[in-house]
């Protein structure tokens, strides 16, 4: 046979139809694998998208401006209508829960409940008083409580309450309102003349009166009794005649703990009147510049409100000063147009207000957000009296013997950029306070909505789970990749990437129940075997790298490292067999107590440090997994050619391998940080769930997600609450997203810096 013949390329034929066949079903099925990979990319894009905009479709109605306009009957506006009942001037105002029916006091006594949407008389009834006596005065207790007052020429006072009671025959709802009398219809005597100006307050069964009568105010204290066996309620009464306040009260309020007496006069002043013990005038100064034409309390009693003629609107409520007394302080103002406040109220069930003022501009306040949802001039000259209903969607008003009425859509004004994220002064706090409590018992709790401490809490748990995870899962993975043995790593590795399945739910449950309290009782113990570890890993290695060839050469080549364990876990044990001689010697006997006491540290049983150690141990998994696969991919040729150049292990890890991997390395650092800043059941079963700012490694903290677990079951559907939470999960949204865009960026960066090794 010949060399060529010997030599000669096969005859191959690519043109058979099986060649056609199998190149037809490679094409086919590279691109169903392009079209599959392309629609799962779009898909995920598509999903995240999605996920962002239903997030801003929950979030955006919190700062939706508030809509006043007038209600519509049969789609048509409703027109201003004559005010029912007698036509001599109006005392008050009030429109029931449903806002169908309005309530109107007169001054001749005369007290009518009609439609509010129309005006038709539904009932009235005249204060039966006796022969020659008067009203010389009236007063509201607050509006959400419906309780008003009379006060009499002859010294005494009527209480009522207007209230309606619902019935549905045939299943229909039927409202019948009806007057009560929470004390007896007899009038009680709490003045011997006239009584010019009436202040009255309720706190359980226990009532207080403050009646101007002759320039003295005399303040009574009533308290309902009920007997047991007869049912019948008496009345036991104290008396207290107060001292010359300085100044003509043109309006006496009274706080319902029957601690405080305020009076304004109409020169700017007000007097404040400690009623605890012998009664006493704390403060008496000029509160205005101008005149004061309204003066209430806001929804709970806790707070002032003042409007003058000059156009400022004002909040006030009681902090303690220097000297530890509570004095009557201006929180915080209004924006306003600069127009004279003629009629003030305020909501019933949130801290809202309702002002107009004398050009007929209606204004819609939040207290706590300082917002004003909206500010529109809808009346012509000032207006004589406004009633918001109790749920804060309608408004009726009087205007030159004429009744209005509105629909008002305001949903979510406690929401702002200062309540969200600044400091916010609130009532019964000694000053602004970043603070998270989103609900109470009742309704006139104040809501706290600051987003800063769940903010807080995020990175706070976060830094401290990457200040454990990151040098042990880089450092491992360093040793894992680069110098550990084939046969080892292939033990090692499944082993730690096994950690990852682990349940956080799990991890969580082991923190709270056993290791927090074990870092308690043994907290001296911890400390020490963060000192006494790294010791007697160094000790070890410099003794076995000196030990005879003999000894070490008893040990397969690359296996000494699992030598490490028992000298970790030995290391360990005497850390904690220590801890108490080290307690005694300098700690007193107990670092708990030392850190309290002497250090100024406070220690809470679920804290930081419990934090760090359970999510530390959650996120090292991920961030070992990713770093040690980068710097294995990187490609052996440039260690080996680094190595022949003459550099040594240490200088080619740290001068090719890492920076040749570093794109990934961080890759997996921001991995691990997102997984941390998200991580719910860990922070929620380990923390304590405390929403405060302090960076103290032994207190807790509470998570946006955490709290977002927690809260959303509870809160109701489309309340601001509600919203808030969708808003904490539209922050931790766009601070992954921030955060991924910048680790991108970076490791771009990186790659292109370093691709080149």
């Amino acid at each position: 046979m010949s060399l060529d013949q010997t030599t000669a390329a096969p005859d191959l034929d690519f043109t058979t139809s099986a060649s056609r066949r199998l190149r037809q079903r490679r094409m086919l099925q590279d691109k169903l694998a392009a079209g599959g990979i392309a629609v799962g990319g779009v898909s995920v894009i598509i999903a995240v998208v999605m996920i962002f905009f239903y997030l801003l479709y929950e979030v955006a109605p919190l700062f939706k401006p508030a809509q006043v306009e007038p209600w519509h009957v049969k789609g048509a506006p409703l027109a201003p209508y004559t005010v029912p009942g007698s036509q001599s001037d109006t005392l008050y105002l009030a429109v029931e829960e449903q806002a169908e029916i309005g309530f109107r006091i007169s001054a001749d006594g005369e007290m009518v409940f009609f439609r509010a949407a129309g005006g038709e008389l539904i009932d009235s009834e005249r204060l039966d008083l006796p022969e020659g006596v008067e009203i010389s005065s009236f007063a509201v207790l607050s509006e959400a409580s419906r309780i008003f007052a009379f006060g009499l020429s002859n010294g005494e006072i009527r209480v009522l309450r207007h209230s309606y009671k619902a019935t549905y025959p045939d299943g229909q709802r039927v409202l019948t309102p009806h007057l009560e009398h929470p004390l007896g219809e007899a009038g009680i005597q709490v003045a011997n003349g006239p009584i010019e100006k009436l202040a009255i307050t309720n706190n359980g069964d226990r009532w207080g009166v403050a009646a101007l009568s002759d320039g003295q105010i005399n303040f009574t204290r009533l308290a309902l009794t009920e007997n047991l066996f007869t049912g019948e309620t008496s009345v036991d009464r104290s008396e207290k005649q107060l001292p010359s306040l300085g100044l003509k009260p043109r309006k006496l309020l009274l706080t319902p703990d029957l601690a405080w007496l305020m009076a304004s006069a109409a020169d700017g002043k007000i007097a404040v009147v400690n009623l605890r013990g012998e009664p006493e005038i704390t403060q008496l100064f000029d509160a205005s510049e101008g005149q004061i034409t309204s003066f209430q309390l806001l929804l709970g009693a806790n707070s002032l409100l003042l409007g003058d003629d000059k156009g400022k609107l004002s909040q006030w409520f009681f902090v303690r000063n220097d000297q530890g007394a509570p004095e009557l302080t201006q929180i915080r103002d209004f924006e306003h147009s600069g127009d004279a406040i003629v009629s003030l109220t305020t909501e019933q069930r949130r801290k809202g207000l309702v002002s107009v003022d004398n050009n007929g501009a209606l204004a819609l306040y939040n207290a706590t957000a300082r917002r004003t949802a909206f500010n529109e001039p809808l009346f012509d000259g000032p207006v004589g009296h406004i009633a918001m209903a109790p749920r804060s969607d309608a408004l009726l008003v009087e205007q030159n013997g004429k009744l209005s009425y509105w629909h008002v859509e305001n949903e979510h004004p406690e929401v702002s950029w200062s309540v969200l994220w600044e400091k916010v002064w609130y009532e019964g706090y000694d000053e602004p306070a970043f603070i998270w409590q989103s609900s109470a018992s009742n309704n006139d709790f104040e809501p706290k909505y600051s987003l800063m401490p769940l903010a807080f809490g995020t990175l706070k748990a976060a830094f401290y789970a990457m200040l454990l995870a990151t040098p042990l899962a880089i450092c491992g993975a360093i040793y894992t990749a680069y110098f550990m043995v084939p046969g080892m790593r292939r033990k090692v590795k499944p082993f730690i990437e096994l950690m990852e399945a682990l349940p956080t739910v799990i991890l969580g449950f082991l923190a709270g129940l056993w290791l927090a309290p074990f870092m308690e009782a043994n907290l001296a113990g911890i400390f020490a075997a963060l000192v006494v570890i790294p010791i007697a890993v160094v000790g070890f290695g410099f003794t076995w790298q000196n030990m005879p060839e003999r000894i070490r050469f008893l040990l397969p080549d690359g296996w000494d490292a699992a030598l490490l364990i028992p000298v970790v876990i030995l290391a360990t044990w005497f850390a904690l067999g220590i801890a108490v001689p080290l307690e005694q010697l300098l700690f007193n006997g107990d670092l708990r107590t030392w850190l309290s006491n002497e250090a100024g540290i406070s220690y809470d049983q679920r804290n930081a440090l419990v934090v760090g150690i359970a999510m530390g141990f959650a996120v090292i998994p991920t961030i070992f997994s990713i770093t040690e696969d980068a710097i294995f991919a990187v490609p052996k040729h440039l260690s080996y050619g680094s190595l022949a150049l003459g550099a040594t292990q240490w200088q080619t890890l740290t001068r090719v391998v890492l920076p040749t991997a570093s794109p990934g390395i961080f890759s997996a650092l921001m991995i691990g940080m997102g997984r941390a800043v998200g991580e719910t059941m860990i922070v929620l079963m380990a923390t304590g769930n405390t929403p405060i700012m302090d960076v103290n490694i032994f207190e807790g903290m509470r998570t946006l997600a955490a709290n977002i677990a927690v809260e959303m079951p509870e809160s109701e559907v489309g309340s601001t609450h509600f919203r808030i939470l969708f808003l904490a999960a539209f922050v931790l949204f766009l601070f992954t997203f921030v955060v991924n865009t910048l680790a991108e960026s970076i490791r771009q960066h990186l790659r292109k810096k370093y691709g080149s090794l």
